[in-house]
């Protein structure tokens, strides 16, 4: 299982203090970093900007949300910066959440199945063939894209339940799960994307996992941090179902947390159960006693690789 880094949406950063801290992940031996795009910075723009200060490490997207964005106008995006990082981009769709897309952004969340296979099919088939032909109930779509030097990339999706997975299996290259312990994944997760990759005729897709994690001397007040910090994760739907499958009271039953040898051991489970990829969700202490640098110097250390 690779071991890559989740980074924020750029709250509170600068698209360069952001890039910054790419360049340093690519330094430190990261093989990739996700990054957020929620109600801050534009994630592809600030990949396309590190892409040009960085080499090897992917940079991926956890997750742009599809209801706002036409999937040519975002397919045309994510060519670009394709290209401006030298073809290591991965692309990472999801549809948020009702609350945020209907009562922040005024857009009917309708028919998920429908809107994301209808919105798969369009960005896949312009990203890897050149154009779409999409007459579908929520997009009429005939058109092409060509960009200079562009090839094709993986696309994912954010898919964690059943109907989502098969979806995913049969169109893309693999799903981005949060808040999904080794349970929810080894027995809901794999087995159904993995089936319908092969129905498909594809290969086994990806499993790109996140969870919260600290190294600290202080488990039990990082885990208490952790239930505050990612309460909103045990009442949004899908999650909470997630939560329920793993038999976890909220968040913080997810988070890995304590010594080194503690959250190797949670990393571990994780690759077992199935994920082909971790991108740590890291955060610090309330104390601040030194936890965010501990982590990050014990993920450095694993060489990329679990």
């Amino acid at each position: 299982m690779k071991i890559g880094l989740a980074m924020g949406g750029g709250d509170g950063q600068t698209p360069a203090e952001l890039v910054d801290k790419i360049v340093e992940a690519e330094k430190d031996g990261f093989p990739s970093i996700w990054l957020a795009n929620i109600f801050s910075l534009d994630a592809l723009t600030v990949l396309a900007l590190a892409g040009e200060k960085t080499s090897t490490i992917e940079l991926g997207t956890a997750v742009v949300p599809t209801y706002p964005r036409h999937p040519h106008a975002l397919a045309q995006q994510a060519a670009t910066v394709n290209v401006a990082c030298g073809g290591r981009l991965a692309l990472g769709l999801g549809r948020s959440h009702q609350m945020v897309i209907e009562n922040m952004f005024g857009i009917p969340y309708d028919k998920p199945i429908t809107h994301m296979r209808e919105y798969l099919t369009a960005v896949c088939d312009l990203t890897r063939n050149g154009s779409c032909a999409v007459d579908g109930k929520m997009y009429k779509i005939n058109a092409s894209l060509s960009v200079k030097g562009g090839k094709p990339f993986p696309v994912m999706v954010g898919a964690l339940m059943p109907k989502m997975l098969e979806l995913c299996g049969t169109l893309c290259d693999g799903t981005l799960t949060w808040m999904s312990g080794p349970k929810h994944i080894e027995k809901n997760i794999v087995p159904v994307l993995n089936d319908a990759a092969k129905k498909a005729g594809r290969p086994a897709p990806r499993v790109v996992a996140s969870l919260p994690l600290s190294v600290t001397s202080d488990p039990d007040g990082a885990k208490k941090f952790a239930a505050k910090a990612f309460e909103i994760y045990g009442v949004l739907p899908v999650y909470r179902a997630c939560l329920d499958a793993e038999g976890a009271e909220g968040p913080a039953d997810l988070a890995l947390v304590g010594d080194e040898a503690t959250v190797r051991k949670g990393l571990e489970h994780l690759a077992a159960a199935g994920a082909t990829d971790f991108y740590g969700a890291i955060f610090p202490t309330p104390e601040d006693d030194g936890s965010y640098d501990r982590t990050m110097k014990f993920l450095a250390s694993l060489g990329g690789s679990v």
